[in-house]
């Protein structure tokens, strides 16, 4: 008994510093995304059995009966079409966990299936020599996950079940994230912290990336709360094909929704050609590796029509394997923005746009400097003497305007300037060794035209 339990610890052992070993930089990781180029979604769970996408967050688990389920069949209509990883929804916004989870009686475990469909999902993928990532909601209606009625017992849940899923199928080569800090779920990267969740991740998989669905309210031009910068097409959410600088994903389903319809065997799939010329090619040129939502039917089957698609696809497309080498950018900014709606003040402003637009957590809202003034100012007050190392500015007005900065923190009622340098570009990221403050103030000393800002923030990472 000693010599086996001295073996199985050996083994836990090496596979830790394998795992240790193999570990990459989180730049290389965002290379290695955008290199996929193309893969599936798959809308599958308790809304494939209902009329609706957002289900009945009451719905039994009984409906959840698939006759024929197949992954297998989802992963060789992928590499059909020369895709290179598949995404699950192991949970969507009703709570129902398609996964042999201990956190909840709301799963599959206790419908008409009784298997865990994650791992038939992850055991097929795998076979076919895909990469497997999940999908994940933080919005759960079944276990009233919900905005202002989050509980400590809430945000144990979600870590519980994110190391299940991170501890049992095996390499996850990133985690989707979807309602979360969205202006349609609203609940906060505060009410659920990220920066804990985001290091709970890392914490068990260095090399899984972390992405948030719902990042499109941030500016383009830096990756806020996200290791990828993601885009939902249906959503009105596009890619800038000539522009964009960052890792990026962009989405779209073959149907017209992302879960299964009665409609669906009947009604035209999106063509090859559009997938292939409008959406993974020049999606590919731009940094961006492009997901095909494919959404599994009630017997648990992709419909003939989309698996014709998808070899169509296969034989326009061919997978070539790394994109171009990124461009230099910021690591993402994973921690809560302390200054948020917190009190600020400024020299002389619009009227239509005062002081407190600068923090208000929109970006689409500015403070603008009066153009009369010369030397314009803005500061915020925190809630007390609070440590920082990262600064963010983003300009609003819809052009550069800022040449020359300043950026000071009030410690022990002294002012003290920050050892940074100005920059370039809308959004400007600053960090630094940690200091601590009881206010911040940013001084503009040359711009082209009365200067206005988007969104000042103030964070505290931890090293």
């Amino acid at each position: 008994m000693l010599k086996r339990t001295l073996l199985i610890a050996a083994a836990v052992f090496a596979t830790a510093a394998m795992a240790q070993n193999s570990e990459k930089t989180l730049r290389q990781l965002q290379q290695d995304f955008v290199n996929l180029r193309f893969g599936m979604f798959i809308h599958y769970n308790i809304p494939t059995y209902m009329d609706d996408d957002w289900a009945d967050p009451d719905a039994s688990p009984e409906i959840f009966n698939p006759t024929k389920l197949d992954p297998r069949q989802w992963a060789e209509a992928a590499k059909a079409a020369n895709m290179s990883y598949g995404c699950l929804t192991t949970k969507h916004h009703s709570g129902f966990c398609i996964w042999n989870t201990k956190t909840t009686d709301y799963n599959v475990m206790n419908s008409p299936y009784k298997k865990d469909v994650v791992k038939e999902y992850a055991e097929a993928f795998r076979s076919q020599g895909l990469k497997v990532m999940l999908y994940y909601s933080i919005l759960d209606t079944h276990h009233k996950l919900r905005p202002r009625q989050i509980q400590p017992q809430h945000i144990e849940m979600v870590k519980n079940q994110l190391t299940e899923l991170l501890s049992n199928y095996g390499e996850i080569t990133a985690l989707i994230i979807d309602g979360w800090d969205a202006p349609w779920s609203r609940i906060s990267y505060d009410e659920i912290p990220f920066e804990e969740i985001y290091r709970l991740v890392k914490s068990i998989q260095p090399n899984c990336l972390l992405m948030d669905l719902n990042a499109a309210k941030y500016p383009s031009e830096a990756l806020f709360y996200t290791d990828i910068k993601s885009y939902e097409q249906g959503a009105g959410q596009h890619i800038s094909k000539e522009s964009n600088r960052l890792p990026a994903l962009s989405c779209l389903p073959i149907n017209d929704n992302w879960f299964w319809k009665r409609s669906f065997p009947r009604r035209p799939v999106k063509s090859a050609e559009e997938m292939v010329h409008s959406n993974i090619v020049p999606m590919n040129q731009a940094y961006c590796n492009f997901i095909l939502n494919v959404a599994p039917n009630r017997d648990g089957l992709i419909d003939e029509n989309a698996v014709k698609a998808l070899r169509e696809i296969g034989r326009m497309w061919k997978n070539e394997g790394a994109v171009s080498p990124l461009p230099p950018f910021d690591a993402p900014i994973i921690s809560s923005n302390i200054a948020k709606y917190r009190p600020a003040n400024s020299s002389w402003g619009n009227d239509m746009s005062i002081m407190d637009f600068a923090n208000d957590d929109r970006f689409g809202s500015s403070w603008h400097s009066n153009p009369a003034v010369r030397t314009p100012w803005w500061e915020v007050e925190l809630a007390g003497s609070r440590p920082f190392n990262l600064i963010s500015i983003m300009e609003g007005g819809g052009d550069l305007r800022i040449k020359k900065y300043r950026i000071e923190y009030l410690d022990n009622n002294v002012w003290k300037t920050l050892p940074v340098e100005p920059k370039e570009g809308r959004v400007k990221i600053h960090r630094f060794g940690r200091v601590w403050a009881t206010r911040i103030r940013i001084t503009i000393d040359e711009y082209t035209d009365a200067p206005a800002i988007a969104e000042f923030g103030v964070y505290d990472e931890i090293n």
